[in-house]
């Protein structure tokens, strides 16, 4: 149980917010294991020893180092155990070199619904010892491009060994027609792979609304910076036995048969059991394949997530979902929403910060329409009185006026008909007296040129009046 927004407490995160703070705790107990670990170490070690079990994506990849990476998590789970135990014996790894490619300057221009690709020979600075990258960290992609509107293009880069790394996708709401100048992305989809060889840029522009086909985007310049090792971080890199604990059978001291034998009991042992164990108590009668949450079969109460992201069983769906008990699944609300009854942007209950909520369309909206005001410590949207046309802070102090009233102050009252009158108390019409004679003493309007002080006409105010 920890904090949560509105002065509330939560028990079910539902953002990424929790990861940094759990992973910078996995890492000071590293860092209370091995005092002499850097930033590089610590990155290499997250790397080593992270797990992609259980996660479901379909852009897993083994890149050319061996290292399983997906761009939804990563190199995977990270271990807390697996890192302690491997910083307590870890030597620190070997500089950092740095790589500057060469400047790509022919300019290349990005078809409406093609693909452009433009392609690099690099040797990684083999020829500069002291800039060498035999063995790559990070490798950045620096360019320009001009585009009439940014947000249609998605951009990939291809390593020598063929792992792709997606460095931007589409932006339905990038409008931008700067496109980009200069601009840096990086990648670590390549870590641990050899930097030198043929890499690939692939720039797709996929059109989202009409444009101007004459405007074409362009590839004005680009190139390759590349961060990484002269010499391998760490023993057997890229060896199934640096990504695991596995049986080291040393076949060429053994007989044939011998060896056969061992390797056939390797791989029964390496082969997953059917777990017998307990379920999870939000698991259903469907059993489980382990232990966890996210290892049901089915559920008793609600199914948090997708194939893509992974699904957990919970006994009630957080913020920013609602329970569709017939499908027994979470079902995300309608954007802005907190909380909510439906998928409807007319269905919510609760708003996300920043937003207001409309009680009486039960939407959130970032402005209160007029006849409401904002009220804002329960963020709600509230009817203003019934006179007013626009109102600020409370129901009855008006801005302006609905048909039929004029504005006095920040209130409201009524325009009275020629033979009528506004009463004091209460303000309403009230009907002149028959009586009502032409003399000065019984004005009611006065001409501009005669303000009236106590219902009588004058030419000028008197001392101590204005």
């Amino acid at each position: 149980v920890t904090t949560d927004l509105r002065h509330r407490c939560t028990d079910g995160h539902t953002g990424t917010s929790v990861s940094a703070p759990m992973v910078a705790g996995i890492i000071a107990l590293a860092l209370e294991a091995n005092p002499l670990l850097t930033w590089r170490d610590v990155q290499h070690l997250l790397v080593k020893t992270s797990r992609p079990v259980h996660l479901r994506a379909a852009d897993w990849k083994t890149n050319g180092a061996g290292h399983k990476v997906s761009h939804l998590y990563g190199f995977g789970l990270v271990d807390a155990d697996a890192i302690v135990v491997e910083a307590k014996k870890w030597k620190a790894v070997p500089p950092q070199h740095v790589c500057v490619g060469s400047l790509d300057r022919v300019p290349k221009y990005i078809r409406a619904d093609h693909v452009l690709r433009a392609r690099t020979l690099s040797s990684a600075c083999a020829e500069h010892r002291d800039q060498h990258v035999l063995y790559l960290e990070h490798v950045v992609v620096r360019l320009s491009i001009s585009h009439p509107r940014r947000g249609d293009l998605q951009i990939s880069l291809i390593s020598p060994a063929g792992t792709r790394s997606q460095l931007l996708a589409r932006r339905v709401f990038d409008h931008s027609n700067e496109g980009f100048k200069g601009w840096e992305f990086m990648t670590v989809h390549c870590w641990g792979e050899r930097a030198a060889g043929e890499w690939t840029l692939e720039i797709h522009d996929t059109p989202s609304q009409v444009r101007n086909p004459t405007a074409q985007g362009k590839l004005k310049e680009w190139s390759l910076l590349f961060y990484g090792t002269a010499e391998p971080p760490y023993p057997a890199l890229g060896s199934p036995q640096s990504r695991g604990r596995t049986l080291e059978v040393p076949a060429s001291e053994m007989e044939p048969s011998r060896s056969a034998f061992l390797q056939s009991q390797v791989e029964v042992a390496e082969e997953e059991e059917e777990y017998a164990g307990p379920c999870h108590p939000e698991c259903g009668d469907q059993g489980c394949d382990g232990p966890s949450a996210d290892q049901c079969l089915n559920c008793i109460h609600y199914s948090l997530g997708s194939v893509k992201t992974g699904r957990m069983c919970v006994s009630s769906c957080p913020v920013g979902f609602f329970g569709d008990k017939g499908a027994r699944r979470c079902r995300r609300c309608y954007k802005g929403c907190e909380r909510c009854v439906g998928r409807g942007a007319t269905q919510c209950t609760a708003c996300k910060r920043s937003l207001y909520h409309h009680q009486e369309m039960s939407t959130c909206v970032v402005l209160c329409p007029p006849g409401f005001y904002a009220e804002e410590r329960q963020k709600r949207c509230l009817k203003c009185h019934h006179s007013c046309k626009k109102c600020v802070g409370e129901a009855d102090k008006c801005m302006a006026c609905k048909d039929g009233f004029s504005l006095a102050g920040d209130s409201c009252v009524p325009e009275c008909q020629p033979t009528m009158y506004l009463s004091r108390e209460p303000r309403q019409c009230e009907t002149c007296p028959a009586r009502t004679g032409p003399g000065e003493e019984d004005c009611a309007p006065c001409t501009p040129e005669a303000p009236a002080p106590h219902w009588r006409c004058v030419p000028a105010c008197r001392e101590g009046f204005y």
